[in-house]
């Protein structure tokens, strides 16, 4: 809930809204509900072995599993640029240093930030711990600005005509469809309710949640932790016939629920905000004011004060974007070196976590500079887009074709979950085309 918050919430679904209107609102709430049937596959098989989705890969073809890690690696060498949108935030509300413009502010925030959030992930104890208690606490803060800001006057008028456009698109169109803005609608779907390659780390998240078989694992400790946790790599699971899988499938199902719903209901106000807010005022969060100009949604309700609330809680957002996202690929990382390559199992888990999590921090402080924040999140967005279309197939044939090898067939995933996730795998493959149909045509003008 917290990661899709810093990306989809907080900046392209607002974006449309400010530059659209209503016309594309109707398409959010069935981004959001696209990525239940994903999180349910994913979490079933974690939660059934114990083991994490990337090693349900490779069990079913190794080549496949290799290649996706392989596109997955690239899909992540610009998420450095969520601590730079953050960046924006801290530099509109500090202006230092002193005498730069506020592109390099941007940047000197940007570095500054993923610096001091790679010394917490290694010098914490449990690094999920630490990550869970932070987004927490960014979490609350901002559902109860959000909540603040919608109360007020101005916002709530617009309430009638919000309802009606989150069912049916607005029209006329308050301005023509610009082409070029097909990557931003794609983006803001991919992330609505998390998305892309960012859905696995869900099963990452419930290892070290020790749901269901994953109890058997251990954690991931950084340098303050206790000891040097080893994990047993390929080894087939074992059978089981747990009296308490049905609790488990509950769990797993109300757990996804509330970050995908969570994730729609704060998506829901900063577009409200945005409508009432930017839309009239022909505002688009962009550039190097990404985060700056939506402080105008905590600035309504709450003066200057609400646009300083705002700025440090977007900048916290887009940190603890970079933060999760580091410790989750170092993670993947961590795990497909150990299993494709055996010789590295001679260095310890929190060595190669630690590793990881440097090179991470290295590669994407210096990709910061490529371009501005938004373009960079775009580009990861769609890689991720194009990930999500090729393991829509593969959750499928993990779910139904690996785990019946190792778990009894009763504990598998029952038919009705295959009809969600069928029809994600389709909607997502249309979109990837007609992306890919509408910016070919644009080339082609």
């Amino acid at each position: 809930m917290a990661l899709a918050q810093g990306s989809g919430e907080l900046i392209w679904w607002p974006w449309l809204i400010a530059k659209y209107g209503l016309a594309l609102l109707f398409l959010l709430i069935p981004a959001c509900l696209l990525q239940f049937p994903l999180n349910y596959a994913i979490g079933t098989y974690t939660l059934l072995t114990g083991e994490s989705i990337f090693q349900g890969f490779i069990r079913l073809n190794r080549w496949i599993a290799f290649a996706l890690w392989i596109l997955m690696t690239i899909s992540f060498l610009w998420f450095g640029s969520f601590a730079t949108a953050g960046g924006t935030a801290l530099a509109a509300l500090t202006r230092f240093p002193h005498g730069w413009t506020l592109h390099h502010q941007m940047l000197f925030w940007g570095e500054a930030t993923i610096l001091v959030c790679c010394i917490a992930l290694a010098g914490s104890r449990i690094v999920y711990t630490l990550i869970e208690r932070f987004m927490w606490l960014v979490v609350v803060a901002t559902l109860v600005g959000l909540i603040v800001a919608c109360s007020h006057p101005t916002v709530l008028s617009q309430v009638p005509a919000f309802l009606h456009g989150l069912i049916i698109p607005q029209r006329p169109w308050p301005r023509p469809w610009d082409p070029t803005d097909a990557t931003t609608l794609l983006t803001a779907i991919a992330f609505a309710g998390l998305g892309g390659f960012w859905t696995l780390f869900y099963s990452y998240w419930l290892r070290e949640k020790g749901v269901g078989m994953a109890k058997a694992m251990g954690h991931v400790e950084g340098l303050g932790g206790r000891k040097e946790v080893v994990f047993e790599v390929g080894a087939v699971p074992w059978k089981i016939a747990h009296p308490h899988i049905s609790h488990w499938r509950r769990f797993l199902a109300v757990d996804s629920a509330i970050g995908i719903l969570g994730n729609l209901f704060t998506t829901l106000m900063t577009c409200l905000l945005a409508y009432a807010v930017l839309y009239p005022n022909h505002l688009l969060p962009e550039g190097d004011e990404l985060a700056a100009v939506q402080s105008r949604f905590f600035e309504v309700a709450w003066g200057p004060a609400g646009r300083v609330l705002f700025l440090i809680v977007a900048a916290a957002f887009l940190n603890d974007t970079w933060m999760a996202t580091a410790d989750a690929v170092a993670r993947i990382h961590t795990d497909c070196v150990l299993s494709f390559f055996p010789a590295a199992r001679r260095w310890s888990v929190r060595r190669w976590y630690l590793c990881w999590l440097i090179a991470v921090t290295i590669v994407t402080a210096g990709t910061l500079f490529l371009d501005q924040p938004g373009v960079l999140i775009q580009l990861s967005a769609v890689i991720g887009f194009l990930g999500t279309v090729s393991f829509a197939g593969l959750l499928w044939a993990v779910n139904y074709r690996v785990l019946p090898r190792y778990v009894d067939q009763r504990l598998c995933p029952k038919p009705w979950a295959v009809v969600g996730l069928a029809m994600a795998g389709v909607i997502y493959l249309a979109l990837a085309v007609m992306y890919l149909w509408t910016r070919l045509a644009h080339h082609v003008r």
